[in-house]
């Protein structure tokens, strides 16, 4: 995937906006528009959309320590590119709303299960303590699911803003 330089620009923007305004919601805890983007740069850039995601993924972890915390970046926010790969490139309009906001809830209401594998490694957790990780986790799991449901309103506009600047 060779990158032209108007691409690599636009990259390292779209890395940072995600990380800024992860920063500027921080009051609000689990409550942020880091899967919105990802939702709507994977529908604009498909593939290269890896490119912000990971510029996102490294200034987290710049800024805010490569610990235990953040492994669980490095696949946690791919799983959610790759379920929008999954999806049809030609959604009807009127779906497309509902569809985008579905799956960055779904991931909202997941994201203590698919962070739970890398805390189970690193805090040697065996399978009931995993479990119960996992259901101690559910309540902000539950505030981030309809948080990303409400957010995912943004998706549709971010999307056509993104299509405009770039002319797709």
């Amino acid at each position: 995937m060779k990158l032209k330089v108007k691409e690599i620009a636009t990259f390292a923007m779209l890395g940072a906006l995600i990380f800024a305004f992860k920063k500027v919601m921080e009051f609000a805890p689990n409550v942020h528009l880091v899967g919105v983007f990802i939702v709507a740069i994977t529908v604009v850039y498909r593939k290269k959309a890896l490119y912000p995601i990971y510029i996102y993924v490294f200034l987290d972890g710049l800024f805010g320590g490569f610990s235990t915390w953040w492994v669980p970046y490095l696949y946690i926010w791919a799983l959610l590119w790759g379920a929008v790969m999954l999806l049809p490139k030609n959604i009807k309009p009127k779906f497309q709303p509902i569809i985008y906001m579905t799956i960055c809830a779904l991931h909202g209401f997941l994201y203590g299960i698919l962070y739970a594998p890398a805390q189970a490694l690193f805090f040697n957790l065996d399978f009931n303590s995993t479990i119960a990780w996992i259901v101690a986790g559910l309540p902000y799991d539950l505030i981030h699911g309809v948080s990303n449901f409400i957010c995912g309103l943004l998706i549709v506009p971010i999307i056509a803003v993104l299509k405009k600047v770039n002319k797709i």
